[in-house]
């Protein structure tokens, strides 16, 4: 009958029931240590160590018989989870998928970063690109641009005059021939 009232009416609640619920879930959720048996503790999600490597099979042909194994068959093998993965796009969503994380013993969640760390990594990136910047500022010299550039189109006079001298001469060579020595 309690039941019939709580779901049926929905006006008669049992508040000591609700109150030890959400008191056993602060519990659980402020011991993490406590973690059950089916559940396995893995670690945080992390950048990789090595260079994803696509291009090695790019433009290969290759036989593939139905006896190969699992690894020399077309396409790209994942060793951690003894799968193939027909092309690249589907290769990078599965390394970083779920299941693939999950066979490395990580989680999908990341370490959170500390205000100390933020700071740090706005500093390194101010850093580099104040050092960009100067290397940007020593190699862009205007007085040594300007010089290359007028030299560059003095060449270029000098190239367009030696061609209509040779065109005139070319010119001049073909009116002699047409000429009878008559």
């Amino acid at each position: 009958k309690q039941w019939y009232q709580r779901r049926v009416r929905g006006k008669t609640w049992d508040k000591d029931e609700y109150a030890k619920k959400a008191k056993d879930r602060l519990t659980a959720e402020n011991e993490p240590e406590i973690v059950s048996e089916r559940k396995v503790k893995r670690e945080l999600l992390r950048p990789r160590d090595q260079k994803v490597d696509l291009d090695s099979k790019l433009g290969k042909t290759m036989v593939v018989t139905k006896d190969s194994p699992s690894a020399m068959q077309g396409g790209y093998y994942c060793k951690v989870c003894d799968c193939v993965v027909k092309d690249s796009i589907n290769y990078l969503d599965h390394i970083n998928g779920k299941k693939h994380q999950r066979n490395l013993g990580m989680s999908m969640k990341v370490e959170r970063s500390t205000l100390d760390q933020v700071r740090a990594r706005f500093d390194k990136n101010k850093r580099k690109r104040e050092e960009e910047e100067r290397n940007k500022a020593e190699d862009y010299d205007l007085e040594a641009r300007a010089q290359e550039r007028q030299e560059e189109e003095e060449r270029q006079r000098a190239l367009k005059r030696q061609r209509k001298k040779d065109k005139k001469r070319a010119a001049n060579d073909a009116q002699e021939d047409d000429v009878d020595p008559e």
